[in-house]
């Protein structure tokens, strides 16, 4: 089978470990969005409060509404970025804006369940609509026949709010990642490096947010390709795999907390499985590197005592020990949302105005809290990889008692 559309090489790895600090070029800002459906409104608030605090990202990396999210800030001048986010986020959530006020507690979750109805009955304007006639009765083989929404009114909102040519262009660097039906492997279309590195179109952002059954799979060169979150919701290991020419300051953005309280109900079972599944990979991601920081030290100083007494290794062993030990200098943000999710596991699909707004505000208070940490302007001030989290430590998140 053909490649997909993109050519390129990777960012090479350089040796970086004896070279000062005030001599390696100029540190990144690194943006990394999961996807997540309406959650993905916490994005916005997150860049609201970075745009606020005068942290512009260089490079934004997403997945499903993650990559739809960072298309728009890709593909927007820095003065009209957040208006950009701003006008998509209150055009899909249209549909339900109440006249009235709904307080929290059991009319608030009323009104969440009921909006996830009438959505998942009528769809979102300016992002999908039901088909007709429904899947069941379209002919088999055909995109209608494998999904239950036509998102051509996405294409539509994206064609209208993003600059194409500025997104390629640009100063900002974009990768969004999709899965392949048929083979199954991940891809991360790249507009600045990487292996699929190409000219981004509307169809690449696209495919990363064709989540099946609901949306259809998007045709790029001879392949087709659905929702990365299929394979991984998590794409900060695209980021952690480049070279390490940069220091880097990553601020990432999950939909979902590894921790959480012990369900009470199937809802708040099914709710918390859905947590732990698509947080995990994020979870992994970070301790890896976390845990390889010390062993490339380790491997740094071995070749360092070493000397030119290396004979038993071939020039490529040794290039690959070299770039395995060149020391990494990244802090991470981690920002995670860990709001009262209304609508449970429908969460995804729940885009009506007061959710909306729910979400985003979360994302502004999360995002001051973590860039009150310290000035994300400047380089990271650590040797190798480093985590910051800033959530609530909740004793209510732990199991009062086996069951």
């Amino acid at each position: 089978m053909a490649k997909a559309a993109g050519t390129g090489t990777a960012e090479p790895r350089i040796d970086c470990r004896d070279t000062p600090v005030e001599q390696r070029p100029p540190h990144l800002n690194v943006l990394v969005l999961q996807g997540g459906g309406a959650l993905g409104a916490y994005h916005l608030g997150v860049c609201e409060e970075l745009a606020q605090m005068e942290v512009s990202p260089d490079w934004v990396c997403g997945i499903s509404i993650g990559a739809i999210n960072a298309a728009l800030i890709a593909g927007n001048r820095p003065q009209h970025r957040i208006e950009a986010l701003v006008t998509f986020w209150e055009q899909i959530s249209s549909g339900l804006v109440p006249g009235f006020a709904i307080p929290d507690g059991t009319a608030r979750d009323l009104w969440s369940q009921g909006a996830a109805v009438w959505i998942a009955a009528t769809g979102v304007p300016g992002f999908f609509r039901p088909r007709f006639p429904p899947a069941k009765f379209q002919p088999d083989g055909s995109l209608g026949a494998i999904s239950y929404y036509d998102t051509e009114p996405l294409r539509q909102t994206l064609e209208g709010l993003i600059d194409w040519d500025y997104l390629n262009d640009g100063p900002i660097r974009l990768s969004v990642g999709s899965v392949s039906v048929t083979t199954g492997r991940m891809h991360f279309f790249d507009t600045k490096g990487g292996p699929d590195h190409t000219r981004l179109t509307v169809d690449h952002v696209m495919s990363s947010g064709a989540l099946p059954p609901g949306f259809p799979p998007v045709q790029i060169g001879d392949d087709w390709f659905w929702d990365g979150g299929i394979a991984s919701n998590a794409p900060l290991q695209h980021v952690l795999d480049e070279g390490v020419s940069h220091d880097k300051n990553i601020f990432q953005v999950d939909l979902f907390p590894s921790e959480g309280p012990f369900p009470a109900t199937l809802l708040d079972a099914e709710t918390r499985a859905q947590d732990i599944r698509y947080a995990s990979r994020t979870r992994l991601n970070t301790n890896l590197e976390m845990a390889l920081s010390p062993a490339r030290l380790i491997v740094r100083r071995v070749l360092d005592s070493c000397g030119a007494d290396l004979s038993g290794l071939t020039d490529a062993e040794i290039e690959t020990l070299r770039a395995f030990a060149c020391e990494q200098h990244i802090e991470i943000a981690q920002i995670i949302y860990r709001d009262k999710a209304y609508s449970g596991k429908a969460r995804g699909y729940e885009f009506s105005r007061p959710t909306m707004e729910a979400h985003r505000a979360a994302g502004r208070r999360d995002a001051a809290r973590a860039l009150a940490v310290r000035d994300w302007r400047l380089r990271p001030a650590v040797n190798g990889v480093h985590c910051v989290d800033v959530g609530a430590d909740d004793l209510s998140l732990r199991p009062k008692a086996s069951r």
